[in-house]
């Protein structure tokens, strides 16, 4: 039976979360509620949560150009996937390699590997090094290498959790019956880390989702523009907006320039929004087992 202490505490406990809870779900609200509003209204009274008039012009003007939309969707999927799956695979393999205490300069590439979360070359000699030796401007791997593939901080957990959450003597007992490294690898420390594959691919996957530097320094080819450049794009200039009406036969003077940079977000933000708690579960136990120290 709790004492008074602990029914105090448990009821600040609920209060606080569902505080926090609100704090996190109401911009949401607001950036859908937004998106309803009428763009004249959104220009005089700002952002509301009770609008005095809604539209769906932004909705309507996304809908008379879906083919735009639907090329950016389908970029912004392509390069998830592919990009997410060789996330998982170098990070899980690298985290592995650097998890054998016996490796030898183990000490050393771990060093390199955490070095690169507090230091990088730069954006100069970045784009550089990826324009002139990979030459992967205007190709769809120029979403997908730079600065996305592998994660430091990544690696670092799921190096965590191969030396803490799988019982060293399973590896022992694999090697003794001959197993090895590869064998292990794949079937011992992989079916085994499931949480932590889980955290890793979601964490790179709205990684990806949400990634629009890439396209801003490497892709002039709209075609290649995934949403969240088509969004950033529309932000920082409403030539883009103009470009929608005049394909869709209205005037850039008519357009919902304001709420309908509020539909796009919505529109991107949905699948993540959708798939984020079916993963939740796996994402919270796969951080709490590799943030232990190793």
């Amino acid at each position: 039976m709790r004492t008074g202490d602990q029914k105090r505490w448990l009821i600040v406990s609920h209060i606080v979360m569902v505080l926090m809870s609100l704090a996190a779900l109401l911009p949401f609200a607001l950036l859908v509620i937004a998106s309803f509003t009428d763009d004249d209204v959104a220009m005089v009274e700002g952002y509301s949560f009770t609008p005095s008039k809604l539209s769906l012009d932004a909705y309507r003007y996304l809908a008379d150009n879906a083919m735009t939309f639907v090329r950016a969707y389908g970029v912004t999927i392509l390069v998830t996937v592919i990009g997410t799956v060789v996330c998982i695979i170098l990070t899980a393999l690298t985290a592995y390699v650097l998890s054998n205490e016996g490796l030898p300069g183990g000490k050393i590439l771990s060093f390199m590997v955490i070095f690169t979360m507090l230091f990088n070359g730069g954006i100069v000699a970045t784009y550089i090094n990826y324009v002139t030796i990979f030459n992967i401007k205007n190709t769809i791997w120029a979403l997908i290498v730079p600065n996305l593939m592998m994660n430091a901080f990544q690696v670092v957990l799921m190096r965590n959790y191969y030396k803490n959450s799988i019982p060293v003597d399973l590896y022992e007992a694999a090697r003794i019956d001959g197993a090895g490294e590869i064998y292990i690898f794949g079937k011992i420390a992989l079916p085994l880390s499931g949480p932590m594959l889980a955290t890793v691919g979601l964490m790179g996957g709205i990684a990806y989702w949400n990634d629009w530097q890439n396209s801003l320094y490497y892709i002039d080819n709209k075609n290649l523009y995934s949403i969240q450049a088509w969004l950033n794009a529309i932000n920082d200039s409403i030539s883009v907006l103009s470009s929608l009406g005049s394909t869709s036969g209205v005037s850039a003077a008519d357009l919902p320039t304001t709420t309908m940079r509020m539909a796009i977000a919505v529109v991107g933000i949905l699948p993540i929004l959708v798939i984020y708690p079916i993963f939740q579960k796996y994402f919270a136990a796969g951080l709490i087992a590799g943030a232990v120290k190793g």
